[in-house]
């Protein structure tokens, strides 16, 4: 069992958090919960001993092992994939190298009474008995294995891990971490990067062979499959629910009514006693009535109601210019790479106002098919035919990775805004929850969620009446989800969505192009029907 005890982390006068406890068990897959700034990060880092906390410590059995997957890596070198995932395994490599090291000197040497010769013989004895308590393994097997479950292909192993994204070397730092089966997993927003396959192999492989884990995650559906309690950290404390994540959300709401109820009579019963204190406090005959009353009132412990999350978007996208009846017209299309053929005599037809989910496997041409639309690629056959007046916004999945690092949030806004909204920048950037000094910050230091939400204003700011969105709610919370979900459905020109995310589909997409085979294919429902047609429970299963 490992134990957080009295944990207070105080920055610059501010308390983040005060005299936090509680104890990971064996077998507990910990959802840790809050509102962005809540501390979630920080206590993950304290626990993975990253951070040091102002009070307070982290107490855990000597052979413990903890293993932590950061939100950004910045990790740099020339190993190959394989090479890289196999460093889980070092310190069993390092002992068997000494052991038969000094296997070697005991054969040679002839000092058999010597004090030197006996460490020998006892560092050999007690590494010997580490070593062979260890379950025999197939290391490379087991690397493949897992390499494989996160999504790279064999033909991946040999490459220099240089050549690969931030998102597919974070995949490379979660191999070693599932490779050395850790006592406890800390995990800060792992599916961020990953296609929904992957995600599905990580969380069988977190429920069936992972001991603890602890996972910060904005993916609902992940952390619902994988978690059987929920931590909540909230105004400095938090709150522990034995529940998964659907059932917590619950039990918060009870949570607040009850205190909102208790906070309402204690407020009232406070007025009572300031009103007699105030009507009676020249009163010979109350004096002692007043004074106990005072007295009782300095004693109170007063009821606080936990704050609700209100850093939320207000987001409205500017009336579209309208375009022609089909902005979007797609011809027997074809593509291939090479040999590889990613789809064959596409056709599909958009009309003004529709919107759309292209669904389906990583590699089957959703992407591909965006970029044939904003003349990204030239095809091999077919074409593409934009409507008249047609004005596309294209929202790609690297989007945030294309901001210019050395800018400040409000010069990348400022750069691009014309005419009034020029005087209105900085109430922009607050309803993106850019507050305060954070206009001020360099876009480098920002986290994934803040760049997307950057790139999404960017793309707010020119009037368009074609929206692409492709995997839009990467690194975006539940709640801010929720808001440009809503904003999307008010939007009235037309939408184009790539996304795996079911959620943020129901309610949304009208209409869905399946993308599989090497076909295109036309379903007139919407994503409900669609999966219910299919008697899949969700789109994992359609994009395996």
């Amino acid at each position: 069992m490992i134990t957080v005890n009295d944990i207070s982390v105080q920055f610059g006068g501010t308390t983040l958090f005060s005299e936090v406890s509680f104890a990971i068990n064996e077998n507990d897959k910990i959802a840790l919960m809050g509102k962005n700034g809540a501390g979630k990060s920080t206590l993950l880092k304290i626990i993975a001993g990253e951070s040091k906390p102002s009070t307070g410590n982290i107490s855990a059995p000597k052979e413990a092992v903890i293993a932590y997957l950061p939100q950004h890596l910045l990790t740099k070198d020339d190993n190959t994939v394989f090479e890289e995932a196999s460093k889980a395994f070092s310190e069993v490599f390092s002992m068997k190298s000494e052991i038969d090291a000094i296997n070697e000197q005991l054969t040679i040497r002839t000092d058999y009474e010597s004090d030197a010769y006996m460490k020998l013989i006892e560092r050999v004895s007690e590494l010997s008995e580490k070593f062979y308590s260890i379950e025999e393994v197939n290391y490379e097997a087991e690397v493949e294995k897992v390499l494989k479950g996160l999504g790279f292909e064999r033909q991946d192993f040999t490459r220099p891990t240089s050549e690969f994204s931030g998102g597919w070397r974070m995949r490379i730092e979660l191999a070693k971490i599932l490779l050395k089966k850790p006592d406890l997993i800390l995990l800060d927003e792992p599916t961020n990067h990953m296609d929904i396959e992957s995600i599905e192999w990580l969380e069988d492989f977190l429920i069936n062979s992972a001991k603890a884990v602890i996972v910060i995650s904005h993916d609902r559906a992940f952390v619902d499959n994988i978690t059987n309690r929920t931590i909540e950290v909230t105004m400095g404390r938090i709150y522990d629910y034995k529940a998964k994540y659907s059932h917590y959300l619950e039990l918060r709401k009870d949570r607040r009514v009850h205190q909102q109820k208790a906070y309402e009579e204690q407020q009232k019963m406070i007025a009572e006693n300031m009103e007699f204190i105030e009507r009676f406090k020249g009163t010979y005959s109350k004096t002692l009535q007043v004074q106990s009353r005072v007295k009782m009132l300095e004693k109170l412990d007063l009821v606080e109601v936990d704050e609700v999350d209100t850093s939320a978007l207000r987001l409205k996208f500017p009336p579209s210019p309208r375009s022609g009846q089909y902005p979007v017209v797609v011809n027997e299309l074809s593509k291939k790479y090479d040999d590889h053929v990613v789809f064959k005599d596409a056709n599909l037809v958009i009309e003004r106002g529709q919107k759309v989910a292209f669904v389906g496997k990583n590699g089957e041409g959703k992407s591909t098919m965006v970029k044939a639309i904003m003349k990204e690629l030239t095809p091999d056959g077919g074409k593409v035919e934009i409507g008249h007046n047609a004005q596309i916004g294209y929202f790609a999945q690297n989007q945030a990775s294309l901001l210019d690092g050395e800018l400040t949030v409000f010069e990348t806004i400022d750069r691009i805004a014309e005419g009034d909204i020029r005087t209105q920048i900085k109430n922009l950037l607050g309803a993106f929850m850019f507050g305060g000094d954070d206009v001020q910050k360099k876009v480098k230091v920002l986290s994934g969620g803040e760049k997307t939400r950057l790139a999404m204003i960017k793309l707010l700011l020119e009037p368009v009446n074609v929206l692409i969105l492709d995997e839009p709610t990467n690194h975006l919370d539940m709640k801010t989800k929720d808001i440009i979900k809503d904003a999307l459905k008010d939007f009235d020109g037309t939408l184009i969505l790539v996304s795996h995310d079911r959620d943020f589909l129901d309610g949304l997409a009208e209409k869905v192009f399946e993308f599989g085979n090497k076909r295109v294919k036309e379903h007139f429902e919407d994503i409900k029907a669609f999966l219910a047609n299919k008697k899949m429970e969700s789109l994992k299963e359609i994009e395996k």
